[in-house]
């Protein structure tokens, strides 16, 4: 989809089914609206029910009308998942920026922990489209330039052939290790299945459910299986009070059992006070707080946590904290606190603050 301005008045006069809104606004319909954004009316209808990503003006008995501003809403979504950013993060970006003199494309992919999105492009040299009959077939993802473990990924995860996903995501841990199994063979795989799944409205939700599922499965049992760990304090891995998402928090699990490190994770959706409270009972050597986007990203618990302490008076220790994820803006990053951008990068981090 190019990324045009939204639609002057004049443009949306000339459209098809444009109605006036009070104070001189052109509103059109959902599928001249879809039309203009390149997207099935079901895409837009599946974006309003699901995000909230709806019309401002409504009457009742009456079809649903959007106006400049709410197609300028769609058009930031368009453009954010088109850049691989999930449909959930990409439809609260564009909300948030609505009527905000920040361009919604500025927003930071929620993958930001991450290395940037794999480029989508079909017959591309990381190989041809698939064939109508070959595994997958025209349903095929397409991903670009990736490992060839990611394309069969994507293929068996397109045929919701779920042992064979399972197969692959674990040889790929075996064979490759948790940072590349999950950079080159699980993240461009997720990628690509939501990236489908916003361009097609519902019609691929089961193949990035189901992919998300064993991708979840197998970070946890790399986090979990028996290793012998360094005798060090262990780091304490939370999802910011109001953030769901934990998959990269998993592969921060996995990626330290597999250096010897241990942790602790608490998952999603940590209350402040039981984040705390953790702090001071475990005496971590460091706090992983993810935040996927600006929504969940509390600057001030960030604070409250590095400046936690335990530990008789005066031999008070404090954990190091790093915010990881997109809800941290840079331009309102909480000073003294720790940024990693990638996977490897917090990795690192977190074993240098572990064993020093």
């Amino acid at each position: 989809m190019s990324e045009r301005e939204p639609m002057a008045t004049g443009e949306a006069v000339a459209a098809g089914g444009a109605q006036a809104l009070p104070g001189g606004e052109v509103a059109m319909p959902t599928g001249a609206v879809a039309r203009r954004l390149g997207v099935s009316p079901t895409t837009v209808r599946s974006w309003e029910r699901r995000y909230g990503i709806g019309p401002t003006h409504r009457e009742p008995g009456h079809h649903r009308r959007w106006s400049p501003q709410d197609i300028a809403v769609l058009e930031a979504m368009c453009r954010l998942t088109a850049r691989g950013v999930p449909p959930g993060e990409a439809a609260r970006a564009a909300l948030l920026a609505r009527g905000a003199d920040a361009r919604p494309a500025a927003a930071v992919p929620s993958t930001a922990l991450l290395p940037a999105p794999v480029p989508s492009a079909v017959g591309s040299a990381g190989g041809p489209e698939a064939r109508p009959g070959e595994p997958g077939g025209s349903r095929q993802l397409a991903l670009g330039a990736v490992r060839p473990e990611c394309r069969g990924l994507t293929r068996a995860a397109v045929r919701l052939d779920a042992p064979r996903v399972a197969d692959i995501l674990q040889q790929a841990v075996d064979s490759l290790g948790i940072l590349e199994a999950w950079t080159g063979v699980m993240l461009p795989a997720l990628r690509a299945a939501g990236r489908k799944w916003a361009a097609d409205g519902e019609q691929y939700v089961e193949v990035e459910h189901l992919l998300s599922w064993h991708v979840s499965t197998v970070l946890r049992a790399a986090a979990v299986r028996p290793t012998a760990l360094r005798p060090v304090p262990p780091a304490l891995l939370a999802a910011a009070p109001a953030e769901e998402h934990t998959l990269p928090l998993e592969a921060v699990a996995a990626g330290l059992t597999e250096r010897g490190l241990p942790f602790r994770m608490l998952g999603a959706a940590v209350p402040p006070r039981a984040l705390l409270e953790t702090v001071q009972r475990i005496g971590p050597a460091a706090v992983l707080l993810w935040s996927q986007g600006p929504r969940t990203a509390d600057r001030a618990l960030a604070l409250r946590v590095a400046a936690a302490g335990w530990g008789p008076r005066g031999s008070h220790g404090r954990a190091a904290v790093l915010a990881a994820g997109p809800g941290w803006r840079r331009a309102e990053h909480p000073a003294g606190v720790a940024a990693p951008r990638s996977l490897a990068g917090a990795l690192d981090l977190l074993e240098e603050l572990m064993t020093r």
